[in-house]
């Protein structure tokens, strides 16, 4: 069970109680209070994730699928339990939909090689956006360049939206996918994905969509999305890493074949020939990360219990402060100003290279990422080689982002 406390205002979220379960928040970094700004990277875990892991490897370690004995249809029980338990999270409409994967990377290169691989030809293409994480690209680019395909790419305006009257002028009976992530991990922009599935569909083109940076900030419900895919890591959803969801449509995913041969994924093996299991199984080949997709239910049913929406709430108003905290350092240039964000503060700053930035923070016990953020192309888009980048979750404060605000007017002292 979840030691989850909140207050009792449906609205109010008693933050400081919520910090309590997570046990690294409450370490120190080079003599200072950490302050953790690098979720989008990876977020931090509840202690209710971390329990959920140590008791399955102490009460019901085993494999799945495969075993009469009792552990292993506990196991069983408990892994299938939690494909469930994310169906009725992302209200998809059939258990079978849920396919567990590595992360969002390998989801996305799933659908890559089973589903789009097989049905280009020269001179189709597939759109992405500029703003696409590599993971959201490369698989793309792979499978077009064998297949004699294109990649086209929706552009950004300055202040980090898609440009929807291009996007529509992309669409065109060559398309054969739309790709687009749900949130930015740079931007933080919120992309209108109901609206892109719809005008996408309306020429029959299927869209998958990378929730690697929606699912942890916003209430994900797929059939408002109505998109055709949906793929999200675990370790960004508080969960384990090493474990991810890709949903697909139950229409799209039989029409699939397997990507990856081995145990599970078949009904019947001969030298002769193999006939492959029905779905979910048919994609899941092999050993999964078992105690992973039960540390991620443990992950779900804490940010049920807590409030989706709550916490999302929470989050934008922080959000706000942050940027209006920000803005005031001097020579600081924020990328990414959308109507629509998440909570993601991407920055430059006159005085110093990103890296240096990050040098700085973490001396004053500061954690954020700094570099390209796996989106080269949308750093060339800005005209800039890197970005620092502020990344925030539920469990940070209005103190750390004035701790936050200190350092970088310290960054400004270090470097005058």
């Amino acid at each position: 069970m979840s030691t989850l406390s909140v207050a009792q205002s449906p609205t109010a979220l008693d933050v400081e109680r919520l910090r309590g379960d997570f046990p690294i928040l409450s370490q120190r970094v080079r003599n200072k209070p950490l302050v953790y700004l690098d979720n989008g990277a990876t977020a931090q875990k509840p202690q209710s994730v971390i329990d959920a892991l140590a008791d399955y490897y102490a009460t019901e370690n085993a494999n799945i699928h495969r075993g009469v004995h009792y552990l292993s249809q506990q196991a069983t029980f408990a892994y299938e339990r939690t494909r469930g338990r994310i169906r009725r999270f992302l209200n998809a409409a059939d258990n079978s939909e849920i396919i567990f994967v590595r992360g969002t990377t390998e989801g996305i290169n799933l659908v890559a090689q089973s589903f789009a691989r097989p049905r280009l030809r020269e001179g189709d293409e597939i759109l992405i956006s500029h703003m696409e994480h590599h993971s959201n690209i490369v698989p793309w680019q792979m499978v077009c360049a064998e297949r004699g395909a294109q990649l086209r790419v929706i552009p950004v305006d300055e202040a980090g939206e898609l440009i929807l009257e291009e996007y529509e002028k992309l669409l065109t009976p060559r398309t054969r996918l739309v790709a687009i992530t749900h949130a930015s991990n740079v931007l933080g922009t919120i992309n209108p994905v109901a609206r892109i599935a719809a005008l996408a569909h309306q020429q029959g083109v299927p869209v998958l969509v990378d929730g690697a940076q929606g699912i942890p900030h916003l209430p994900v419900d797929l059939r408002e999305l109505g998109c055709d895919f949906y793929v999200f890591s675990g370790h960004k959803l508080f969960g384990p890493t090493g474990v991810g969801v890709l949903y697909g449509c139950r229409e799209l995913l039989e029409s699939m074949p397997p990507w990856q041969g081995g145990g599970s994924m078949i009904q019947k093996v001969s030298f002769e020939g193999t006939t492959y299991a029905d779905l979910p199984n048919r994609f899941e080949a092999g050993t999964p990360h078992i105690a992973g997709a039960i540390g991620l239910e443990a992950a779900i049913d804490y940010l049920n219990e807590a409030g989706r929406e709550r916490l999302a709430a929470y989050e934008t108003e922080l959000l706000d402060y942050a940027t209006q905290a920000l803005s005031q350092v001097k020579g600081l240039r924020l990328f990414g100003t959308a109507g629509e964000k998440v909570g993601v503060l991407s920055f430059a700053m006159e005085a110093a290279h990103p890296h240096d930035i990050g040098t700085v923070l973490d001396s004053e016990g500061i954690a954020i990422r700094a570099g390209h953020h796996c989106a080269q192309p949308l750093m060339q888009r800005y005209g800039v080689p890197a970005m620092a980048r502020a990344s925030l979750a539920f469990y940070n404060t209005r103190e750390e982002i004035d701790a936050l605000a200190a350092a970088l007017c310290k960054v400004n002292e270090v470097f005058a």
